[in-house]
């Protein structure tokens, strides 16, 4: 297996999405119920993206649906504000001295840059689903990363805590590592992926034998 460059999905698998969006509501609404509106926060997001992927609704940006989940302009732009894993930074800073990192994002344009920003993390090259006016798992925003690359698919190793992501990258040829996190989407037991990593740390150790 010959791994050319490391394509990361960003919300949940690098950074701690639930607890941006908690921390956004305590500081707003603090008398809210923070757990049961950052619930219906990511559900909203979650469908009204699927409902774009199956072409039930015109496309529109991430920012667009955090304003309808969150009604207030404050909230909206908590996804800019999101707290990376503990193992993150040093995990891609560690994984960035033998590969080019490409992170794929269904965040809009504007909030992956803020995002990116504020959790510390570095890429050669960040492609968000807007480029595509679509968002995971459509094909079309898998390939954004196979055309930034300039290699094939199955030379691109795809990482997410997300197994709808990987299987979604698993239909345009990509590689795949599974990385769990508590806010990820655990592999079923059908799910056949190259790589299940219990962090960054251990992906980069298994990745190291894999170039021995």
């Amino acid at each position: 297996m010959q791994i050319d460059a490391l394509v990361f999905d960003i919300l949940g698998t690098l950074v701690d999405e639930p607890a941006g969006i908690r921390a956004a509501i305590r500081q707003t609404a603090p008398d809210a119920d923070v757990d049961e509106l950052a619930r219906q926060w990511l559900d909203h997001v979650a469908t009204e993206q699927q409902r774009i992927v199956d072409g039930e609704r015109p496309y529109a940006p991430s920012d667009v649906l955090d304003r309808e989940a969150a009604q207030t302009e404050a909230l909206a732009t908590a996804g800019r504000r999101m707290p990376p894993w503990p193992d993150t930074v040093d995990g891609l800073n560690k994984l960035a001295e033998h590969y080019p990192l490409i992170g794929l994002s269904n965040a809009s344009r504007t909030t992956l840059l803020r995002m990116n920003a504020y959790a510390g993390l570095r890429w050669h090259q960040a492609l968000s689903a807007e480029e595509a006016q679509s968002y995971k798992p459509d094909p079309a925003v898998y390939e954004l990363a196979v055309t930034v690359s300039g290699t094939q698919p199955e030379r691109l190793l795809m990482v997410a805590a997300h197994a709808w992501d990987l299987r979604g990258a698993q239909s345009v040829g990509l590689r795949t590592a599974y990385v769990a996190r508590p806010v990820g989407d655990p592999p079923s037991e059908t799910d056949r992926f190259d790589f299940y990593a219990e962090d960054l740390a251990d992906l980069a150790t298994q990745l190291a034998k894999l170039r021995m």
